[in-house]
This record gives C-alpha cells, structure tokens and sequence, in this order.
C-alpha cells in the first residue's frame, strides 16, 4: 500500500512556510495603515496551524528518500494544495473574492502564469500586491527546483536527457543536487535584487521595483497597475527584457559559472537556440510595424522586444495592446507562446530543448529516406538521443495539443467564443498569461469567465506547470497499482 505519510509531511512544512510568508504583506500593510493587517493575520494563522498539524501528523513515516509515486504525487500534490492556502488573502482582504476567484488568482500566481481576475490594481492595498508578486516569486524558484531534481528522475517529457551525465547538464564540477539548489536559491535571490535595483534607477518607486522585479526573474507578469508595464517609462521595457532572458535561460548554467566552467553558457544548445528564436521574432515584429504600419523605429523595436520577450518566456507582462497590431502579429503572438524557455529555468510552455529534439529527429528521417542504407541517429549537442527520450518528447507533443484542444473544447462548452476558448487554452497551458481577443487579451483579464471556465483553466495552469506526465500518470489505474 502506498505511503503517503512522507508526501504528507513535506506538504504540510511548505504549507507551514507558506504561511510565514504571509507575515511579510502583514507587515506592509501596518505600515501603509489602511486597516488590511488583519486579512493576512487570519490567513497566516490559519496556514500555519493547519501546515503544522499535517507535518507533525505525518512525521513518524518520514524516510531517507521517497518512491517514484510517492514523487510524482508530492510535486503534484504541493502545487494543488499551497493554492488553496494562497488564495486565503484574497477571500479575507480587500478584494473580498469568492473562493473560485481566489483560487484562480493563487494557482496563476504560484504556477506563475499571470492570468489575474482582478480590476482596479492601481488602488489595492500594497500587502495584496506584495502578496502576488510574493507567490510568482516563490513559484518561481520552486518549479526550478522541481524542472532540475524531480523532473528528470521522473523522465518526464524528455527532461530525462538532463539527468544523463553525457549531457554534463549537472557536469563533474557540480556538487550533489542538494547544493545545486541552494546555490541556485542564491543566485535567484541575487537576480531579483539586481532587477529591483536596476528599476528603481529608471524611476520606479522602491515598492513597485521590488514587485515587479519579482514578477520579471519568476517570469510570472503579475504588475501592479492594470495597465501592467504600460504604466512605466520606456527605459524600463529595456531592463525588463534583460531580465525575462535571464530568467528563461537554465539556471544550472548559472551554477557552472561560479564553480569555474566560463563557457558553460553559451555552450549550451538551448541557450543558443532560445536567443536566436527570440532575435528573428523581434525583427520580424518590429519590421511589421515598421514598415508595413509606418511607425518609428525605436518605439516600433522597443514594444517588439519587451513584449516578444514577455509573450515567449510565459512572463506574460504587456507595454501596449497587440491585438490591435493586425492579424499576422496576433498570430505570432500566438505560436509564439508555445515556445517557451529553457529547462531548468523560470520559464514556461513547451520549452525550446523539444523543439530542437524535434527537428533532430525529423532531420534523421530525411537522411534515413535519401539514404536507406545508412545508419543515422538523432543527435544533441554532439551525442546520440536514445530512444526513450524520442518517445517522451513525441509524447510530450501530442499530449499538449490533444489537452490544448479538449481544454478549449471545454471551454467553448461553457458559452466561450473560438478565439477565447482556443487562446485562453493555451495560455493557460503553457502558463503564459494573457490570451487573445477583447475579453482575456493584453487589454483585459479573466474576471468576467463564467466560474466553469476558470476552474477548468485553473487545472489548466496546474497541468502545463508540471509538464503534462507529472499530472496525468497519478490519474491512471496503473500507478496505484504499482
């Protein structure tokens, strides 16, 4: 019978930790004195208390290390249930959001997809805006955690490649896991401080660059106005973008960095192939608007790269309403949310490594066509793809489109329209954020979702978050037999 006392335990610490992360919006909000204290009270009481019961319940089945269903349930497990504890401010505070729009706001945080159902952010208190900035950020970091640990070890959509020691992706020069990710919780919280630091010169107040610096390295897009970076000057579309690359490129490249590897990152194919997706999709959208729709070039290349940048790492953040760019820039914006980031990073969607693994295996079948009595075998960054991690990263691919489809079918069952359904779907999926169309576009948000919609796209963000497979093989027959 399976366990689930250890799965239990680390849930209810994290729960517990959750709610100590309450204190610090208690705390702005005393200082801002609109009388909110008391919202974040209750909710932190309330979090802690019941975290602590579950951990104290569950510590006499703790173990060494954990089974592969007792893994694929714990990261399932904690990005379902610290939602529900996130969402207690909401409900409590000044918003006043019933429980499926608080949950909704708390599962886009945490997952940090972006996607907001609330209006007038430009007035809320400051300890409701820290606290959404506070879940992208410790969102942020957890999925880096759980894309360079629990992911690969689970053979999860072809993250399995990056637990081979061929691919160096944890090297010789790197310590044990355990290590790698407090140094990768140190470079985090560097990143961040260097992004608030780099807002506040541009202008922004010490309380919006702390948030929004927040929001940018979990690639998150939480702001905290209604007209998201709208509201800011243009310098800081630059920085912004600076820091959203960042933010996308694998974090381990990072460790390797400071243990001494100088070329580690751009060594790496992803990182490579990431940067040079990035750069063809901003001169594509800038000449458009350039030439085709005779803007200036600075503002036409500025808005292009910000919000390229923010629609391809899933950040989700928006300068201006590119719905009213044309067609063809609606549909780039569009695939272009599908691409996603690199492993092991803040980033989301389908990420860039499959793509790449993707076009390696296509190019084998040309060559194996043309030349039949050839032996060819996909290859990465130099070496052989086994088999396995083919078939994973198929997997991966035709699971996405079929849950994208059957998700906007959902969707437009509930009353939606097509490009609602079908956008909404995808945003939610590969945790981008904003959709298309007038309603859930760059110049809306979801709150006017019928509730079916929003939980529906709530489980959404959750599946697209742990990579699909996390998700789906708990709900087979299989692995609880197993």
């Amino acid at each position: 019978m399976l366990d689930l006392r250890p799965v239990g335990y680390v849930i209810g610490l994290l729960v517990m930790m959750l709610g100590f992360a309450m204190l610090l919006p208690l705390l702005v909000d005393l200082a801002e004195a609109r009388g909110h204290w008391p919202a974040f009270l209750q909710s932190a009481l309330l979090t802690g208390l019941v975290g602590g019961m579950i951990a104290l319940a569950c510590s006499n089945g703790v173990k060494q290390g954990l089974t592969i269903q007792q893994t694929f349930l714990l990261t399932t497990g904690v990005w379902l249930t610290l939602p529900v504890f996130g969402a207690l401010p909401f409900v409590f505070g000044a918003t006043e959001l019933r429980f499926v729009d608080a949950f909704f706001e708390a599962m886009s945080g945490l997952t940090t997809t972006g996607s907001t159902v609330i209006s007038g952010l430009d007035t809320l208190p400051k300890g409701l805006l820290l606290w959404r900035g506070l879940m992208q950020w410790i969102g942020g970091v957890g999925i880096i955690v759980v894309a360079m640990v629990f992911l690969p070890e689970l053979r999860v959509g072809g993250m399995q490649i990056f637990r081979a020691e061929g691919f160096d992706t944890m090297g010789k020069i790197l310590p044990r896991a355990t290590t790698i990710a407090s140094q990768v919780s140190y470079i985090y919280v560097g990143i961040t401080l260097l992004c608030a630091v780099s807002y506040m010169v541009l202008g922004m107040n010490a309380f919006d660059a702390s948030v929004h610096s927040m929001t940018t390295v979990a690639t998150g897009g939480f702001a905290n106005y209604d007209a998201s970076f709208g509201a800011f000057s243009n310098g800081t579309e630059y920085i912004a973008s600076f820091f959203m690359v960042l933010a996308a490129l694998p974090f381990v490249r990072y460790v390797q960095l400071l243990n001494g590897s100088k070329s580690a990152l751009w060594h790496d194919a992803q990182v490579r192939g990431f940067l040079i997706t990035i750069a063809v999709l901003v001169l594509v959208c800038a000449a458009v608007l350039a030439l085709a729709q005779d803007r200036a070039f600075e503002p036409a290349f500025r808005q292009s790269l910000f919000n390229i940048i923010s629609i391809v790492s899933g950040t989700g953040y928006a300068s201006a309403d590119y719905m009213m760019w044309g067609s063809f820039l609606i549909a780039l914006f569009f695939f272009a949310g599908l691409i996603g980031g690199c492993a092991g990073s803040t980033a989301c969607s389908i990420k860039i490594f499959r793509y790449q693994l993707l076009l390696a295996s296509i190019k084998t079948q040309v060559r194996r066509i043309h030349s039949p009595n050839g032996i060819f075998s996909p290859r990465y960054e130099g070496r052989a793809v086994t088999e396995d991690v083919l078939s994973s990263v198929m997997s991966f691919f035709v699971f996405f489109i079929v849950t994208m489809g059957l998700l906007a079918v959902a969707l437009s069952l509930t009353g939606l329209d097509l490009v609602t359904a079908l956008s909404g779907a995808a945003s939610a999926l590969a945790n981008i954020g904003p959709g298309l169309g007038e309603e859930i576009g760059p110049a809306g948000n979801y709150g006017g979702l019928n509730d079916t919609a929003k939980w529906l796209l709530a489980v959404g963000m959750l599946i697209g978050r742990l990579e699909l497979m996390a998700v789906y093989a708990i709900l087979t027959v299989g692995f609880w037999r197993a």
